[in-house]
């Protein structure tokens, strides 16, 4: 009986957007993302398309299109910064997935358990990218885990005001 439950909660609460916020909302992540390290420099401590990714997901409920849409978001991000093709895709697929995954499990709804995820999906991508680069590509990259902390605490922040505001726009049944 809790299994079905379990699959009556995650039917109902699959949350639903207009159609513009599914593609407005990503444009303004990457073209954030892209425009704000030239003003921030290395102040830069946050990853919207990241955020989005993990917000979408856990609304959504879905591992596979939360991994379709972080690996897209990842993708985009690629292309503009000078990384090598692919390496912000595949964590954000890995993240996308991971939050979806959870999104069904447990309840989303509560803050807290949003600004945990987000602050562990934000150093499991670290993490992800840092294992790419240094063992797979067998590149030198300069890393400290300091920073990527701070990018976690900033990720969470942003989440925390983001959040809020894009569960206005969900479609009420």
């Amino acid at each position: 009986m809790s299994v079905l439950m379990a699959n009556t909660r995650r039917d109902v609460e699959v949350h639903r957007y207009p159609i513009l916020i599914y593609a407005l909302v990503p444009l303004a992540a990457l073209v954030l993302q892209a425009w704000l390290p030239r003003v921030l420099g290395r102040y830069m401590w946050f990853d919207l398309p990241l955020v989005i990714t993990v917000y979408f997901a856990l609304g959504r409920r879905s591992p596979v299109q939360g991994m379709l849409l972080g690996g897209a978001l990842g993708l985009f991000q690629d292309a503009l910064t000078h990384n090598a093709i692919g390496i912000f895709g595949i964590a954000k697929t890995i993240a996308g997935f991971i939050a979806a995954s959870a999104g069904i499990r447990i309840d989303v709804e509560n803050h807290t358990i949003r600004l945990i995820l987000n602050f562990l999906l934000s150093l499991l991508c670290s993490a992800i990218y840092l294992f790419i680069y240094r063992i797979l590509l067998d590149m030198s990259l300069e890393w400290n885990w300091w920073t990527e902390l701070f990018k976690a605490v900033g990720n969470s922040i942003v989440a925390l005001i983001l959040f809020p505001q894009l569960d206005r726009t969900q479609i009420q049944d």
